[in-house]
């Protein structure tokens, strides 16, 4: 079984991290769209953003060494029956899914930070604040937080849809070569 990517296909390590990060995604969103509304006296109440926080850190690692990944083993050719603008769109919805996780992951973390305190990941170490205390940064980071969230899980959704399409109605390798690692190079 091949660990890095091949002009055929996706490798293991490849594979691993997009389902992770596609795991987390929308399990981040799940819990921050419940814990919103929980109150003072929730058991979840200090647990559940203390969760979302710490695996938001997380994940950030985990897409910075998914671009470096990416960046040094490369990405599968595309699909030759794939038409040209299916070939630029979903390198364009690639990109954009990019940019959405960082700036929700960067905002999120402003949130949390805006007044100088760091970010206890699991207990097991701390990330401090970059900014130090800025008033309003809060509010201006919240906002980005939630519209980059929602644009991420809208474009997220529309993303799963295109590789259900090309593997229920076109009945092409598209979602299999993100499900299956390569053997070889073909």
């Amino acid at each position: 079984m091949q660990l890095s990517n091949t002009s055929s296909g996706y490798g293991l390590m490849a594979i691993v991290v997009h389902w992770i990060a596609a795991f987390a995604v929308f399990g981040m969103f799940a819990l921050g769209f419940w814990m919103v509304d929980l109150s003072y006296y929730d058991d979840w109440y200090r647990r559940a953003p203390d969760t979302h926080r710490s695996i938001g850190v997380l994940l950030f690692a985990l897409m910075v060494f998914r671009l470096f990944w990416r960046f040094f083993t490369g990405s599968p050719d595309p699909i030759a029956e794939h038409k040209r603008w299916e070939t630029v769109t979903a390198h364009a919805a690639h990109g954009l899914l990019y940019v959405l996780v960082f700036v929700a992951l960067v905002s999120g973390f402003l949130i949390s930070t805006a007044d100088g305190s760091s970010v206890s990941v699991f207990g097991w170490f701390e990330v401090p604040s970059v900014t130090g205390q800025v008033k309003g940064l809060e509010d201006i980071a919240g906002q980005v937080h939630y519209w980059s969230t929602w644009a991420l899980v809208v474009l997220a959704l529309i993303h799963a849809a295109g590789a259900l399409k090309h593997h229920w109605i076109d009945r092409d390798m598209t979602l299999r070569r993100i499900l299956i690692p390569v053997h070889r190079d073909n």
